[in-house]
This record gives structure tokens, C-alpha cells and sequence, in this order.
């Protein structure tokens, strides 16, 4: 868990310790054991503190990726993740899944 961020996080609130673990539902030493990385969060503590700071899950572990979308003059769009260009089997995917998603809408 990338702990500067968790506590950068709550100081740009200007929340305290106390603050912060009253809004989660935990105990203050819970929390700032998540700060201190004496404890490690649950899933559903990581899925609470990512809603509470308003940010993901992904962000809070430290983790990122870099997705791009590139138009190159011909009109031809690539698509990369991870600076890795997505596969024609990739882009279908891709699209079925967005296809999916906006009819459970």
C-alpha cells in the first residue's frame, strides 16, 4: 500500500487521525496502523478509504497505468495499456465490453 499517499490524502482534507477513522467506522489505532503500515487494510477497508478520499483502489496500492490514445494523421486510432498496443482481439473485446456495459445502464 503506497502509505504517503493515504496520508497525503487525509492531510489535503485537513481531517485528523480521529476524523478519519470516524467516518470509516474503525478504531483511530486502525487507521493510523494503515498510515504507519503496521496493518493492512481488508478489501472492503481498501474499497472504504478509496470511496472516502474519493479515489481508486489502484491509486491508493501505489499502482498506475498509462493508457493511450493515438490519432495519427491517416485517421487510424491506436490504442495502447501499459505502453503495450492493444491486439485486434484486444480492441473487439474492448468494445463488446463497453457494449455490455452501457445496456446494464
Amino acid at each position: 500500500m503506497n502509505l504517503d499517499r493515504l496520508s497525503e490524502l487525509r492531510k489535503k482534507k485537513n481531517w485528523s487521525l480521529q476524523y478519519t477513522a470516524d467516518r470509516l467506522g474503525i478504531a483511530k489505532s486502525t487507521y493510523a496502523g494503515y498510515e504507519s503500515g503496521y496493518r493492512r487494510p481488508s478489501f472492503e477497508a481498501l474499497l472504504m478509504l478509496a470511496d472516502l478520499f474519493e479515489t481508486t483502489c489502484d491509486e491508493l496500492l501505489g499502482r498506475s497505468f498509462n493508457t493511450t490514445i493515438e490519432i495519427t494523421n491517416a485517421g487510424n486510432v491506436q490504442l495502447s495499456v501499459d505502453q503495450t498496443e492493444l491486439t485486434e482481439q484486444e480492441r473487439i473485446g474492448t468494445i463488446a465490453f463497453i457494449r455490455a456495459t452501457r445496456e446494464l445502464q
